[in-house]
Formats: structure tokens, sequence, C-alpha cells
């Protein structure tokens, strides 16, 4: 039968056009994502990609298994269950939430259904690389906000506001520096900024702060029609592998990707999972202990060997070498791979970013970087 269907169609032009991109994609680089393997090695200690390194809660595993009988069924488009799950967990409207293949869909949704060719979006210096990646793709005119010590600066994106200015986004705590603005920081851009331009608080990493002063973003949701906060469960929740994440904005803005996004885009083994891995408050008391922990051991075993490490509230962290004579990021970066760890370059020759794994995983960089700077 095929070779019947072959012999009817029309021969295929030898030269001619082809079908072409659209012109703002041809600058965009593939998003790089963090390695997994070693050549040569069939053990490695994988801490490139900000994983949680305890892996999903046992609730959240039984609730994955539970629905493999209902496979051949489509989800819950409208995300019932887990919406309400979110919203009794954080005190939330469920109607204003939404959910998504991982939290960067959510971002790329709202820069679909909100900035526009030739507008601007802002983005501090060291920004969650896909914002960029999905502007570029809208054709829109990045504008990139210097930092002051890895931190975003609130001073340097209002300096930089223009008539133009559509998006602004804001990773807290950021990656790939760890750092975070407090809570006071993030009212003086909301109320600086004109009402027509949206403002997203990306809150990936939320789940691991500690303090007092740090607020994820619901309050200011709530308070302004030109806000919207994005979560995930990949890091905190251990469920990268079946992406899911959340936003929560006003009723305005919700409809509007409610009528973008496409109506199965969450499977059913994310939604059963997530919703049982968000109230499993044991499992992210243990994470975030462990979290806690290791970035103090980091900050004082690493300094020790003159390894500046940019204080994170996150469960990665940004490490500098270049007040060590001799000694540099790439360098560590490749004994660090000699010796079965894998970490992620920052986008700067100067840096090396590394998850916080768990206790075997963390004291085998402590000593592999000890022998690196003695030796």
């Amino acid at each position: 039968m095929s070779t019947d269907l072959h012999r009817r169609l029309p021969p295929v032009p030898e030269k001619g056009p082809v079908p072409a991109p659209l012109n703002q994609l041809q600058s965009i680089a593939p998003y790089q994502q963090g390695d997994s393997k070693i050549e040569g090695r069939s053990s490695v200690i994988k801490l490139s990609s900000n994983e949680g390194c305890f892996g999903p809660s046992p609730a959240a595993v039984q609730a994955y298994r539970s629905v493999a009988d209902e496979l051949h069924r489509y989800p819950d488009g409208a995300q019932t269950a887990l919406r309400h799950a979110i919203a009794k967990v954080h005190n939330l409207d469920p109607a204003r939430i939404v959910c998504g293949n991982g939290s960067e869909e959510l971002i790329g949704l709202l820069m679909r259904c909100f900035l526009g060719e030739d507008q601007e979006l802002l983005l501090s210096e060291n920004h969650f690389v896909m914002c960029s990646i999905y502007g570029k793709a809208q054709g829109a005119k990045i504008v990139l906000a210097p930092e002051v010590d890895f931190t975003t600066s609130i001073d340097e994106i209002l300096q930089r506001l223009t008539p133009q200015t559509k998006m602004i986004a804001v990773a807290n705590p950021n990656n790939p520096t760890g750092t975070y603005l407090p809570k006071s920081e993030i009212e003086r851009l909301v109320a600086a900024v004109p009402r027509d331009v949206l403002i997203l608080l990306d809150g990936a990493y939320a789940e691991y702060v500690e303090n007092d002063d740090y607020d994820a973003g619901a309050r200011w949701v709530e308070a302004c029609d030109n806000v919207v906060m994005t979560r995930t469960f990949s890091k905190m929740y251990g469920l990268a592998g079946i992406r899911i994440g959340w936003a929560y904005g006003p009723a305005a803005i919700i409809e509007v990707l409610n009528r973008l996004r496409t109506p199965f885009n969450t499977s059913v083994a994310a939604l059963a999972a997530a919703e049982a891995a968000i109230q499993d408050f044991d499992h992210v008391g243990r994470v975030v202990e462990h979290n806690s922990r290791w970035q103090k051991k980091f900050q004082l075993e690493l300094g020790a060997l003159g390894i500046h490490v940019v204080a994170s509230v996150a469960n990665f962290y940004l490490m500098h070498f270049e007040d060590i004579p001799g000694k540099s990021a790439d360098a560590a970066g490749a004994y660090l791979r000699a010796h079965g760890i894998i970490p992620r370059p920052a986008g700067d020759d100067r840096c090396l970013r590394l998850t916080v794994g768990n206790d075997e995983e963390n004291q085998s960089v402590i000593d592999a970087l000890t022998a690196y700077v003695t030796d």
C-alpha cells in the first residue's frame, strides 16, 4: 500500500524555499539542562539540576501508584482536587489557582498572553533563563537590571522602567544565586510599578526559606490586579520527573491563562502525587531541616578553604574561586567531575552551582574541594 501511495505523490522539487521559523527565534539558544552523566563512569553524584535529594514523599509515591489503573482516562481538566488542596495548605482562593506542566509552562503562558513584540521584559541580571527564552520568543526586548552582591536590586529594576515595559519577572529566591529579597523590597517594587505592567513573582524555591522577612507573593496577588505568583512541585516536593506546578493570580489573569492552556496540561499521575505531596508536612519539615543544616556547613567549611559561597536560602549554592591564587571555577568543576561529582556552570566562568545533596553526597563535595584547594 505504501508503494502505491508513493507512486501517486508528485515529485519533490529539487530546490526551493523551506519553512522558516519566526525571526525572533533565530537568536534563541536551546535551554541546556544540567548534565546527568560522566563518560566512563557508571555511578555519579548528580548535583547539577537542583532536584530534591530525598525524592518525593512516601505519600506522593503511593498516590502516584494508586492511579495506575486510571491511565486510560483523561485527567480532570479543571484540576479541582489539587487546586483545593493547594488553597487549603496556603489559605488561598482555589478559583484563582491554575496548575501547569511545571511552573515554567505557566511562565510561558503568561508571556504568550501578556507580552508582545517590541515590548520590554525586565529581568534581573542573573535570572531563570526560561524567562528570557520565552520573552525572546514573543519578540520582546529583554532588559537586564544589574544585581548587588548577587542579589536582585529593586533600585536597578525601577531605574529601567520605561513606557515600553510590559512585564517584570523576579525569581525570589533567585536562581542561580540562591539569594532572596525581603518582603519590604517586593512591596517597594509593587508600589512603584504602573498597574498595566505585569509583575511575575516566581517562588520555585519558596518552601526552603525560613526567614521571617520573606513572603512568596500571595499577599500582593490579593492586593493588586497586576501581580502573579508561580510555584513548583519539582524542588521541595521531589516531583520534577512528572512536571507539575501552579500559579496564583488575579481572577482576570487566571481566566486568560485558562483560555490558552491546553485542557489536559496536567496528567492524572501528576495531579494525584502533587495533592498528596503538599499535605505531607512531616516530609517537608525534614527536607527544610536538612537543607538549612547543610547550607550552614557549606558556608563554614568551604569558606575556611577560601571559597566564597553566596549565602543561599534555596536547595543549591553558588561558589566563587577567584580569591584563591591559581584556582578557578572551571578547574574546580573539572576536578569534581574527575571524582564523579557533576556540578552546574552558572553562566559565569567565575562560578559553580551545586545542588544540596544527601549527607554522603555533600560530604563528598567538601572532601573533593578540600583536596582541590590544598593540592
